[in-house]
């Protein structure tokens, strides 16, 4: 199932099956998707926060951080995409467009299989910061 929805940064893809959002974006199937969760408890089931970060994490917004594990996760909060996510748990999530290609609305609706918002803003991506047990570095 594909869901088509304003996300907390841009208008995404979210979906459960990997494969089928990259076969989408014509990618390579295994390349890695980040993962939006609603609750830090859901944090908890792929990968553990160094505690250095803690704090660094829960403040952040608009945020994705790829975790010593290399699962790049991003925590959505007081945005009307939580509901989604609290139905669901965990996602992988997307930009709905082709892969290195402008945002375009009929192609991102052809794709989706429901459509959960109808008003949809592109937006820059989230920030990308990948952490270790003692560094923190800038992606993006």
């Amino acid at each position: 199932m594909i869901y088509l929805a304003q996300t907390d940064t841009t208008a995404g893809f979210l979906s459960k099956d990997l494969k089928k959002l990259n076969a989408i974006k014509n990618r390579p199937l295994n390349q890695p998707c980040l993962i939006c969760v609603s609750k830090f408890k859901n944090l908890q089931n792929f990968s553990r926060v160094p505690k250095k970060y803690k704090n660094l994490i829960r403040r952040s917004k608009k945020t994705t951080f790829i975790y010593p594990n290399l699962k790049a996760i991003r925590v959505v909060k007081d945005h009307p995409h939580t509901k989604l996510l609290d139905k669901l748990e965990w996602v992988y999530s997307t930009s709905a467009n082709l892969h290195k290609k402008e945002f375009d609305i009929e192609f991102a609706k052809g794709k989706a299989d429901v459509i959960v918002d109808y008003k949809f803003t592109p937006a820059p991506a989230s920030k990308i910061y990948k952490i270790s047990k003692t560094n923190i570095r800038r992606i993006r």
